[in-house]
């Protein structure tokens, strides 16, 4: 079984903290910014930052429709705090132009948990996570109000869901990455490796 090779979208937000740790998680992971380095992965993981920025760049450097096309294609795509923003079929209170990748049938709501300043850390139980409980680092951090039929909810925080996958797709509100515990990531790269098992 060879490694998959996964791509952290390097617009804008903590990549480096995903790439570290998707190669703790046993994958070849690179920067993505360009339709034809999106073409050589095998999964992407959409990062934290601020989803408006993220999608403005994302059309500037060309990748919004052919990630787009990649997710609708099956692609397995993780998305982290604005990652899951972006991977969101809609959004409850968008900026002024601001578009999503889309892939999960969720409406979420911006900067539900509060600003920078009401940032925080909580234990969440993550389904298909064994062990202990997922520390979660919550900054500006999003939540799902409402999914759809097809969408499994893997989490939730004080009743709000903060972690869902609709087959493929992958989104939590908070930060793994920052941690140091790897496992959703683990996670993220196993659904990879399933999704090239049945592309074989």
């Amino acid at each position: 079984m060879t490694t998959p090779v996964v791509g952290v979208l390097a617009l804008q937000g903590d990549v480096r903290e995903h790439l570290v740790a998707l190669a703790a998680a046993d994958a070849v992971a690179r920067p993505v910014r360009r339709p034809e380095e999106l073409a050589e992965v095998d999964g992407l993981v959409v990062p934290g930052g601020e989803s408006t920025t993220i999608s403005k760049l994302a059309v500037l450097f060309g990748v919004m429709d052919p990630l787009r096309a990649r997710v609708r294609a099956g692609m397995p795509v993780y998305g982290t705090c604005a990652g899951m923003i972006m991977l969101a079929d809609k959004i409850l209170d968008p900026r002024s132009g601001q578009e999503t990748i889309g892939g999960i049938d969720m409406i979420v709501r911006r900067n539900a948990f509060g600003r920078q300043n009401e940032s925080f850390e909580s234990a969440v139980d993550v389904r298909g996570i064994d062990g202990d409980p997922v520390e979660g680092v919550f900054i500006r951090a999003p939540w799902v109000e409402s999914v759809g039929a097809d969408v499994e909810v893997l989490a939730e925080h004080d009743g709000h869901i903060v972690a869902v996958r609709q087959g493929n797709a992958l989104a939590t509100s908070f930060h793994p990455e920052l941690t140091g515990d790897h496992r959703v990531h683990a996670l993220f790269v196993d659904m990879v490796h399933a999704n090239r098992a049945t592309e074989s």
